[in-house]
Protein backbone atom coordinates (compact mmCIF):
# COMPACT_ATOMS: atom_id res chain seq x y z
CA UNK A 1 0.00 0.00 0.00
CA UNK A 2 1.54 3.25 -1.01
CA UNK A 3 -0.81 5.71 0.51
CA UNK A 4 -4.62 5.82 1.40
CA UNK A 5 -6.97 8.37 2.68
CA UNK A 6 -6.34 7.65 6.83
CA UNK A 7 -8.52 8.47 9.81
CA UNK A 8 -7.22 8.68 13.49
CA UNK A 9 -9.70 8.24 16.05
CA UNK A 10 -8.39 9.17 19.45
CA UNK A 11 -9.76 6.61 22.77
CA UNK A 12 -12.77 8.07 24.72
CA UNK A 13 -10.61 5.70 27.69
CA UNK A 14 -6.98 5.93 27.36
CA UNK A 15 -5.56 9.64 26.97
CA UNK A 16 -2.89 9.03 24.13
CA UNK A 17 -4.46 6.17 23.23
CA UNK A 18 -5.35 6.14 18.54
CA UNK A 19 -6.77 4.09 15.86
CA UNK A 20 -5.44 4.35 12.55
CA UNK A 21 -7.89 3.58 9.84
CA UNK A 22 -8.88 3.49 6.23
CA UNK A 23 -11.58 6.43 5.86
CA UNK A 24 -13.78 4.15 3.90
CA UNK A 25 -13.58 1.62 6.45
CA UNK A 26 -13.73 3.80 9.81
CA UNK A 27 -13.66 1.68 12.92
CA UNK A 28 -15.44 -1.68 11.15
CA UNK A 29 -12.11 -3.62 11.09
CA UNK A 30 -10.82 -3.42 14.37
CA UNK A 31 -11.67 -5.71 17.18
CA UNK A 32 -14.77 -6.04 19.38
CA UNK A 33 -12.22 -6.88 22.18
CA UNK A 34 -9.70 -3.34 21.11
CA UNK A 35 -13.25 -1.45 20.93
CA UNK A 36 -13.90 -2.46 24.21
CA UNK A 37 -10.86 -1.40 25.68
CA UNK A 38 -10.55 1.68 22.94
CA UNK A 39 -13.95 2.97 24.16
CA UNK A 40 -16.44 5.13 21.29
CA UNK A 41 -13.73 6.52 19.56
CA UNK A 42 -13.78 10.13 18.61
CA UNK A 43 -12.26 11.34 15.02
CA UNK A 44 -9.15 13.39 15.31
CA UNK A 45 -8.14 13.97 11.96
CA UNK A 46 -8.21 12.51 8.24
CA UNK A 47 -5.52 12.78 6.35
CA UNK A 48 -3.54 11.55 3.11
CA UNK A 49 -0.80 9.12 4.58
CA UNK A 50 1.57 8.30 2.39
CA UNK A 51 5.48 6.07 3.13
CA UNK A 52 7.22 9.49 3.59
CA UNK A 53 4.72 11.29 6.21
CA UNK A 54 6.52 12.54 9.22
CA UNK A 55 4.19 11.60 11.93
CA UNK A 56 4.34 12.71 15.75
CA UNK A 57 5.43 9.07 17.55
CA UNK A 58 5.06 6.35 15.24
CA UNK A 59 6.82 5.87 11.51
CA UNK A 60 3.89 5.92 8.62
CA UNK A 61 5.33 2.93 6.85
CA UNK A 62 4.58 0.74 9.86
CA UNK A 63 1.00 2.22 9.71
CA UNK A 64 0.63 1.60 6.37
CA UNK A 65 1.43 -1.79 6.69
CA UNK A 66 -0.69 -2.73 9.44
CA UNK A 67 -3.63 -1.31 8.01
CA UNK A 68 -3.11 -3.11 4.98
CA UNK A 69 -2.20 -6.40 7.45
CA UNK A 70 -5.03 -6.14 9.66
CA UNK A 71 -7.57 -3.36 8.89
CA UNK A 72 -6.27 -0.64 11.82
CA UNK A 73 -2.67 0.41 13.55
CA UNK A 74 -3.24 1.28 17.57
CA UNK A 75 -0.88 3.42 18.85
CA UNK A 76 -0.38 3.33 22.45
CA UNK A 77 0.94 6.21 24.58
CA UNK A 78 3.98 6.47 25.88
CA UNK A 79 4.04 4.67 29.06
CA UNK A 80 6.89 6.98 30.33
CA UNK A 81 4.44 10.48 29.83
CA UNK A 82 1.06 8.16 30.77
CA UNK A 83 2.30 7.86 33.85
CA UNK A 84 3.77 11.32 34.19
CA UNK A 85 0.46 12.88 33.01
CA UNK A 86 -1.66 10.02 35.19
CA UNK A 87 0.34 11.64 38.71
CA UNK A 88 -0.40 15.36 37.54
CA UNK A 89 -3.51 14.62 37.71
CA UNK A 90 -3.61 12.86 41.25
CA UNK A 91 -1.92 15.88 42.62
CA UNK A 92 -3.44 18.61 41.03
CA UNK A 93 -6.25 19.70 43.52
CA UNK A 94 -8.29 21.76 41.21
CA UNK A 95 -8.91 18.96 38.99
CA UNK A 96 -12.51 17.56 39.43
CA UNK A 97 -12.77 14.07 40.59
Amino acid sequence: MTQLICSIYRSTRKEGMYLYVEKKDALTKAPDALMALFGRGELAMTMLLTPDKSLARVNAKDVLAAIAKQGYFLQMPPADEYMEMTDLAEKNTKLSR
